[in-house]
């Protein structure tokens, strides 16, 4: 039987003229690496539609390119050469290439003292631009931190002068008596109150990078928020975590701060805006802070 060749209604004429900044397709699954480790990704993959008289593009050659990219670690040269075959591929039609993806990177994190470690997730997106102008590339990030309120950590303090004084009028006081008291709930009778806490930082990476500066980034944000959340602890981990979260009380504007200056020192960025949100645990609504470097 002779098959007759099949139609590319694509390439009729449009019905209605006009050029489109972005054509192409969002949500594909995408295996992908991260650090090593196996990443459920997912990949939103478009061009710009700069002739006005065609009707679309061709999203199936979208598609296609992205076998370079599965089951690889993430690589920023290899994204680039992803976007020049959209556009290759599209000559004529489009002048602007886009790739996002996405993920949750798995991060293996040891406890504070104990030996244990576990696993933690860190969402992420990668957002790749190829134009005229060159190749662009925007790395978004989220890191979960606790943060202890000093106001509240104050007010804490004051009550248990308060209960000091009352506790011990006119008695004589004797270092045993005193130790007992500040190891009973009689004696610590309020806590400052903490929350769960995230950040989520945008940073726009310098050209001639190639690996993907995730894993340096969550570290350097770590270590400068100083209370990062854990995974698998023992007692002596919960109370080395009480100890960090007494020793460095923040309000979200501090912890914006403290992001700004780690991100500003970084090399390989060209610009960042972050944004931090602590989850109130007094009130039902956040507090938030935002911060921007070079942006815009």
């Amino acid at each position: 039987m002779n098959r007759l060749p099949l139609e590319d209604i694509a390439l009729a004429p449009a019905s209605r003229l006009g050029t489109l900044s972005w054509v192409g397709m969002e949500q594909i699954a995408l295996p992908l690496q991260v650090a090593g480790q196996g990443v459920t990704g997912y990949a939103s993959a478009g061009v710009s539609l700069d002739d006005p008289t065609a009707r679309g593009i061709h999203m199936s050659r979208l598609y296609l390119a992205l076998v370079e990219l599965e089951e690889r670690e993430i690589s920023l040269v290899r994204v680039a050469s992803v976007l020049e075959t959209f556009l290759d591929s599209h000559a004529g039609l489009s002048s602007t290439a886009f790739l996002d993806l996405s993920g949750e990177a798995m991060l293996k994190r040891p406890a504070l003292i104990s030996p244990l470690s576990g696993w933690k997730r860190y969402p992420f997106t990668l957002r790749c631009r190829r134009d005229e102008q060159g190749f662009e590339a925007t790395l978004e990030f989220t890191v979960g931190y606790s943060s202890t309120c000093p106001c509240s950590a104050a007010l804490s303090r004051q009550l248990i002068q308060q209960a000091f004084d009352e506790d011990f009028t006119d008695m004589p006081v004797s270092r045993e008596a005193v130790r007992a008291w500040l190891g009973s709930e009689q004696g610590i009778l309020a806590t400052p109150h903490s929350q769960r806490s995230q950040a989520h930082l945008s940073v726009r990476l310098a050209d001639g990078q190639d690996e993907l500066p995730l894993l340096r980034l969550v570290g350097r944000a770590e270590r400068a928020l100083g209370t990062a959340l854990q995974t698998a602890v023992k007692r002596i981990d919960e109370q080395a975590f009480a100890l960090a979260n007494g020793q460095n009380l923040m309000f979200c504007e501090d912890a914006a701060r403290r992001l700004h200056h780690a991100l500003r020192d970084q090399t390989g960025i060209e610009g960042f805006t972050l944004r931090v949100v602590h989850g109130e645990s007094l009130h039902a609504h956040d507090a938030v802070a935002r911060s921007e470097w070079n942006w815009g």
